[in-house]
């Protein structure tokens, strides 16, 4: 679980989905795998932090006389607050109703068709090559995309990034943005899961969980370093036909009860 947290989280392919569906092999579906699920995300987002360790040791650093470190820390929180907002007025519902196989795999099918929507359009509509060109307005668009990811199997980094290329950002900046929102949003719903369902755990689950981090961790930074170099010089299409393969392969799979997907 933790190698499928790391090596989906920052593709635009749903690690939440993938999660549902590993768990749902291994019957690992109780209200502990949920938990589970959210908190190894914090694994992945370790990764971000050790790769752009430099750029945030800096922004850091910068924060009180560096009008643009600033605006880069404010841009983020702006994108980091819809997500919040709309998870804790709608988070319960969507883990009791939506964390199943078919959801996900409706999902991976309507996020594709939106990618290769996306990337038909001209690459004249690109206006923001920059994480630090990026203005107020378009952080909070890309905030309310990532609200999208509620829905296990849109993806987060696939509702921002794309969503991002929509409003105008290039596909390298929409990619970073995505990885620095990644860090309040992963970390703040890890420890918000653990502390409200913290009656579901104990002492003897620190193992389990500690797993989960450390390979969730490792398949990150392997992913990570890959993605970067690869949207350097390509687009998502293939993630888009990838998704659809995928969400059909589980629909019939169900459908002729070839795999019991448990919800």
């Amino acid at each position: 679980m933790g190698v499928v947290e790391g090596l989906t989280e920052f593709l635009p392919i749903s690690s939440t989905g993938h999660l549902i569906l590993a768990g749902s092999l291994l019957h690992f579906t109780s209200e502990k795998a949920k938990v589970f699920d959210i908190a190894i995300q914090t694994g992945a987002i370790f990764a971000i932090i050790l790769f752009y360790w430099r750029r945030l040791a800096d922004t850091a650093a910068g924060i009180r006389d560096d009008a643009k470190a600033r605006r880069f820390v404010m841009n983020v929180l702006i994108a980091f607050l819809p997500a919040v907002v709309v998870g804790l007025l709608a988070g319960k519902a969507v883990k009791a109703h939506l964390f199943t196989p078919t959801v996900v795999a409706t999902s991976f099918i309507v996020g594709a068709l939106v990618i290769l929507w996306a990337e038909r359009r001209p690459a004249s509509a690109t206006r923001v090559f920059s994480v630090d060109d990026m203005s107020p307005l378009d952080a909070l668009k890309v905030g309310l995309m990532q609200c999208l990811a509620l829905v296990p199997g849109v993806s987060r980094s696939g509702s921002t990034i794309i969503g991002g290329m929509l409003f105008g950002l290039s596909r390298n900046t929409a990619t970073e943005f995505s990885f620095f929102l990644a860090i309040p949003t992963l970390i703040g719903a890890g420890v918000y899961s653990l502390y409200k369902e913290r009656h579901l755990l104990s002492a003897g689950d620190v193992p389990l969980f500690a797993v989960g981090l450390v390979f969730s961790f490792i398949s990150a930074w392997v992913c990570v370093r890959w993605l970067l170099r690869y949207v350097a010089t390509h687009n998502f299409v293939p993630f888009a036909w990838y998704r659809i393969a995928f969400g059909i392969a589980v629909l019939l799979t169900a459908h002729f009860g070839l795999v019991d997907w448990a919800d």
